[in-house]
């Protein structure tokens, strides 16, 4: 049986006093917007940044570098799943690529993992009571929901309820889905306006020195910039 243990919590600039919010940080652009959206709200924000035992740790190396850049003070908390049937942490079993959009939004893929948002939402809320927190951000979004049945809005809603009911100070939490109505393009866009440092984003399945360009999360990403006329920032710094 492996111990949940924090590792690592990393304090950054001076703010006053003020409502926390806790971030699920993940080091892609969504989560990132997420942080910006709670910042600009006025909170102070804690991100929390998960190493779960993914194929790579390139995403939490981004979170990381995300959270300094924006003077977010940021808690890693570590835990290991240890079920082995989602591509994401078994690195034997094949992550999809070169996928039709159309495809994609046929199936639940292999890179689903079993009640992720469910699990991470759960630790979040835990932490956020024990700080006292009064808000918990999530970068979940509208092109997960086909693929991913814990980034509905059902499922949020569901989660709500549960946090009011099941623990002493949830009723005092608010949970915020800023991005749930938006696709990619509009996220990236929002983000530029919020002056989201996008060029320390990783959103690439893989965990190669540059973003594999081929997985479905490379190919939603890359559309975007392009739809949006943009160069991803992200390629000069990886």
């Amino acid at each position: 049986m492996r111990v949940l243990k924090i590792n690592k919590r990393v304090k950054h600039s001076r703010q006053k006093k003020r409502a926390k919010a806790i971030v699920l940080l993940s080091g892609g652009i969504d989560s990132a917007v997420a942080l910006a959206i709670a910042k600009k709200k006025g909170f102070f924000t804690e991100a929390l940044v998960l190493d779960y035992g993914q194929r790579h740790k390139k995403e939490i190396k981004s979170a990381l570098r995300i959270a300094k850049s924006m003077g977010s003070r940021c808690t890693v908390l570590k835990f290991i799943f240890p079920w082995k049937n989602s591509s994401l942490l078994d690195k034997n079993k094949k992550i999809p690529k070169s996928r039709s959009f159309k495809k994609i939004a046929l199936s639940i893929p292999s890179t689903y993992v079993p009640a992720r948002n469910l699990i991470f939402l759960s630790l979040a809320l835990s932490f956020a009571e024990s700080e006292k927190a009064k808000a918990i951000f999530i970068g979940a979004h509208s092109e997960d929901y086909s693929g991913y049945p814990d980034c509905r809005k059902e499922f949020f809603d569901s989660f709500k309820k549960t946090a009011y009911v099941g623990t002493k100070y949830g009723k005092n939490i608010q949970i915020h889905t800023p991005l749930l109505g938006m696709n990619k393009k509009e996220i990236i866009n929002f983000g530029i306006r919020l002056k989201v440092p996008l060029q320390f984003t990783w959103s690439c399945y893989m965990g190669d020195k540059k973003p594999c360009l081929a997985c479905d999360s490379c190919l939603f990403r890359a559309r975007a910039f392009g739809e949006l006329g943009l160069k991803d920032p992200a390629y000069a710094a990886s």
